[in-house]
């Protein structure tokens, strides 16, 4: 199992980006490692979700201690979530391994990046053409079982075939449904009920062998300052752990590789 340090400087950016801004991770995690390091995006989607199964518990511990999460919500959208993650990691087996099956999930990808960034889009400017305040508690939510069960079951299949929607697409579809629920009570819940759902999820993809367990590494090292920001470590004191994160992944790859051992092509003597 390989740790791979350009990997990992990757994902303390996106760490870093994650926590400050609360933005889904597996929309930014899963195309770098597609895009930037190669990996096949069936690996890259399997891996990543491996990796969150680590990270997200730190988020929902905090805000179930804050009490900003709605519990109700959590558990019908687990009820639809669970078993369709399950089931979205199965169908993801079952595109295969081929060079046009990697194809078909880069497809499936964008399409679910695509959807989330338009439907945040679409939530932002009806906000603001309705002026509505998001203010409502979590115990001032009235729960709408069915659509909720919905929201889990559609948002479950898409996580399972491609590592995203729980932090983009999920909440935008709870906005929409719960339209005054207020941020944190928002980010809360949804927070936690991703727990489960990437659980079930992760271990989808690792019942069928899609998880490079040295990327799923890598990027756990380099989420750290997500987590941090979760436990309430302020921005600047953030930088600096994410400064002090780089710079000793960049010594371990200097002591481990020891490039400068490395004999150099152009000294070796030409054969007779």
């Amino acid at each position: 199992m390989h740790v791979d340090p350009y990997i990992v400087l990757g994902s303390a950016v996106i760490g870093f980006l994650v926590g400050m801004t609360g933005a889904g991770g597996g929309a930014l995690m899963t195309p770098m490692l597609i895009l930037l390091f190669g990996v096949t995006p069936s690996a890259a989607i399997s891996s990543d979700l491996v990796a969150a199964v680590v990270m997200r518990p730190i988020g929902a511990g905090v805000h179930l201690k804050k009490g900003t999460v709605n519990r109700s919500l959590v558990g019908w959208m687990v009820l639809g979530s669970v078993p369709s993650a399950f089931l979205g990691s199965y169908l993801l087996h079952l595109m295969g391994n081929a060079k046009a099956a990697q194809e078909n999930i880069e497809l499936a990808l964008g399409a679910a990046l695509l959807l989330g960034s338009a439907a945040m889009v679409l939530r932002y400017y009806l906000d603001r053409r309705t002026g509505e305040s998001r203010t409502a508690r979590v115990h001032e939510i009235v729960t709408r079982p069915l659509p909720t069960v919905l929201i889990g079951v559609f948002g479950g299949i898409i996580v399972g075939m491609t590592s995203v929607g729980s932090g983009s697409l999920m909440i935008v579809l709870l906005l929409f449904l719960y339209p005054m629920i207020g941020a944190n009570q928002l980010v809360g819940t949804d927070l936690t009920q991703a727990v489960p759902l990437t659980a079930a999820a992760a271990l989808g993809a690792l019942a069928f062998g899609h998880v490079e367990f040295g990327v799923t590494l890598s990027l756990i090292i380099g989420s750290v300052p997500s987590g941090l920001k979760y436990v309430g470590v302020g921005t600047e004191a953030l930088g600096w752990i994410l400064c002090t994160v780089l710079l000793a992944t960049a010594t371990a790859w200097l002591i481990t590789t020891k490039p400068w051992l490395k004999p150099n092509p152009d000294d070796e003597p030409l054969p007779d």
